[in-house]
């Protein structure tokens, strides 16, 4: 078995992958916060090949290729003013704790509004959590005051505070477990929400968080897929027409 031709296959495999992924990251460049997704590839090694042939079925042959696997890069995007008093941003780590029917998810994405019951909810219309139960929080729609939303994420009308939204941060190594729902939520999948450190997390009134990725810089890596998928595609092309030469010598040895 031509192993070279195995290896060259797997690489168009990932190659196709991460196409897949960076489409996702261009068609969501746009959306507040959301978070670049990236491919990568597990190294092969030896003890990888011996824990798989102790499970592998003896009467087979057995080939292993590079495991391909992919992450969430949680940087930071860049803060832009919109003059909009309900979109708000938060400058440090953490997120935004929101009621999804009878789930609680988090989102970066700020774009958020008021509804007709006077709550401020998510442009898809999911309630954000209060501190300290969860339950949403409510403004006057009749009155002309101004709603303040502080540092600290305590909204307040006409000087009179009427919750702190729930804003929670993940651990370093916990930010791998959250599983993305779509562009701009995220499930814990097993991970603890904590509470954030008011020194490195604020919340920003009037902002949003723009992506953490851009067109050009999506473009950029296409153009490095489409390269890395055609120059693998030569090899195969060339392994098989040695393959096939091969063949036609050994038919005419008598």
């Amino acid at each position: 078995m031509n192993i070279s031709l195995y290896q060259a296959a797997s690489a168009l495999e990932g190659a196709q992958q991460r196409q897949d992924v960076i489409a996702e990251n261009l068609a969501a460049a746009g959306v507040p916060g959301y978070k670049r997704h990236n491919v990568g590839f597990h190294s092969v090694n030896a003890d990888m090949f011996k824990n798989e042939l102790h499970k592998a079925d003896k009467t087979q042959l057995q080939f292993m290729l590079p495991r391909i696997v992919g992450h969430i890069d949680f940087q930071q995007g860049t803060l832009m003013r919109t003059g909009d008093n309900t979109n708000l941003s938060i400058d440090g780590p953490g997120f935004f704790a929101v009621t999804k029917g009878s789930d609680v998810v988090y989102t970066r994405d700020g774009s958020f509004h008021i509804n007709s019951s006077g709550q401020l909810v998510t442009k898809e219309g999911y309630p954000l959590r209060a501190q300290g139960g969860g339950a949403p929080i409510t403004v006057d729609t009749a009155s002309g005051t101004p709603v303040t939303i502080a540092n600290d994420g305590t909204v307040s009308q006409g000087g009179a505070a009427l919750g702190q939204l729930e804003v929670v941060k993940f651990e370093e190594g916990s930010l791998k477990n959250l599983k993305r729902l779509n562009a701009g939520f995220f499930a814990a999948n097993g991970a603890t929400p904590l509470p954030v450190d008011p020194q490195e997390t604020k919340v920003a009134q009037g902002f949003l968080e723009g992506s953490n990725t851009t067109p050009t810089r999506e473009m950029g890596e296409l153009m490095t897929t489409l390269r890395h998928f055609e120059a693998n595609q030569k090899i195969m092309k060339i392994h098989d027409e040695n393959m096939g030469k091969l063949i036609r010598e050994l038919g005419t040895v008598q």
